[in-house]
This record gives C-alpha cells, sequence and structure tokens, in this order.
C-alpha cells in the first residue's frame, strides 16, 4: 500500500488535505504526523500550511520539522508544498516585518502591496481570495490531465518570486505576475490549494500520488 506522509505542524488545513487524498486514491495510507520515522519510512511527503509564516516557521523548527523537510527533500521521494508550505521551502518573506524560511530555493516571499490595481486602474483586495487562473509553464506530470488555463483556489496575502526561473511551473496574474508552482527533481509546490480547487486540484493530487518523483 502505497503512503503520503501530511506534516502536522499545527498550521495545515490537514483534514480537508487528508480527506482529498483519500478520495482520489482509495486506499493510500495517508500520515497526518510530525513524527519523524512516520515522514521518513512513508513514500510520498506533504507540507501544507496556512497562517502567519513567523507562526509557521517557529512551529516548524520547534518541532524539527525543518530537519525533515530538509531529509526527505534529499532523499528523492516525491514532495509536495501547498501555501504557505510552499512559501515556507524559499529563502524569507516580508511578512511579520520579515522572517527567515527554509532556504530550499532561491525565491522570495513579497506582500502584493496596499495600492494593488488591476488593468483597468480598478484596485484589488488583498488578501487574494477565490478563483484565478494558472498558465503553466512548461509540460511537468503534476500537470497530466489539466487543461492550460484552469482556475485554482487561492487565498494569501503574499507571493512567491523565483530567482531560478527555470524551476517555475506555473504563473498567475493578480495585479502582477507572480509565480504560483514550483518544480525541481523531485519537489512540486503550489500557492494554491488544490484540495479545494475541484476537479483541477483534485487531479493534480491524483498525479502527485502516482508521480515517481521526476520532472518528465
Amino acid at each position: 500500500m502505497s503512503s503520503i506522509a501530511v506534516i502536522d505542524y499545527g498550521m495545515g488545513n490537514l483534514h480537508s488535505v487528508a480527506k482529498a487524498l483519500e478520495f482520489v486514491q482509495p486506499g493510500v495510507e495517508v500520515r497526518v504526523t510530525a513524527d519523524p520515522e512516520q515522514v521518513r519510512t512513508a513514500d510520498r511527503v506533504l507540507l501544507p500550511g496556512v497562517g502567519a509564516i513567523r507562526d509557521c516557521m517557529a512551529e516548524i523548527r520547534r518541532l524539527g520539522v525543518d530537519r525533515e523537510v530538509a531529509e526527505a527533500i534529499a532523499s528523492g521521494k516525491p514532495f509536495l508544498g501547498i501555501c504557505v508550505g510552499y512559501q515556507a521551502l524559499m529563502q524569507d518573506s516580508e511578512e511579520n516585518n520579515g522572517v527567515q524560511c527554509l532556504g530550499q530555493f532561491d525565491g522570495h516571499v513579497r506582500f502584493f502591496g496596499d495600492n494593488l490595481k488591476d488593468e483597468a486602474g480598478e484596485k484589488l483586495k488583498v488578501p487574494h481570495m477565490g478563483w484565478n487562473c494558472v498558465e503553466q509553464s512548461l509540460d511537468h506530470p503534476l500537470w497530466t490531465g489539466i487543461e492550460n488555463g484552469s482556475r485554482f483556489y487561492f487565498v494569501h496575502s503574499y507571493y512567491v518570486r523565483l530567482d531560478n526561473r527555470d524551476q517555475v511551473a506555473g504563473t498567475c496574474n493578480y495585479g502582477l505576475d507572480f509565480d504560483v508552482a514550483l518544480h525541481h527533481k523531485n519537489v512540486f509546490a503550489v500557492q494554491f490549494h488544490p484540495e479545494k480547487s475541484a476537479k483541477p486540484g483534485l487531479q493534480l493530487l491524483r498525479n502527485f500520488l502516482n508521480w515517481d518523483g521526476k520532472d518528465s
């Protein structure tokens, strides 16, 4: 039986993620856990996250999840980050007056701003909350069966800008262009919530559970 560790550091929408995984692949063993051994022996690892990055990073470090994430990524097993679990992989975030993140990837988390406007000059609300189109930057196994431009569900006030443009797997526009999906070897991470994104989101989770951890 395939197993997936959903890392629990008290800041993720764990119930929804676990139920979505069980729905797309009945029989999968979903381990909602912070136990290093449970994470280490799982076939796949998922890092979720909601809330303020300062609180998330504090718990990640207090519980040793930073080491679990580093080991999982280094192991080559399929790894998926969602929302703050994506942002936490970057170098730093502007949120909470500046927070150092895990530094797994060269990227930075920036604030949308208080004066964000659309192309017509109309002010946009922050946080960016609701459905938006995602443009796929390249072919990737996790985009299989998902039409380019499909709509996914977002809730965030901060966005990721990746330094290495070759690692960008998807982009979105909300007053400005930003990077909503990252790929690198066995890692895929997204800003949106696939567990709340209806058919396209469930397809992405299904793809993850069948992914061998290779880019192509």
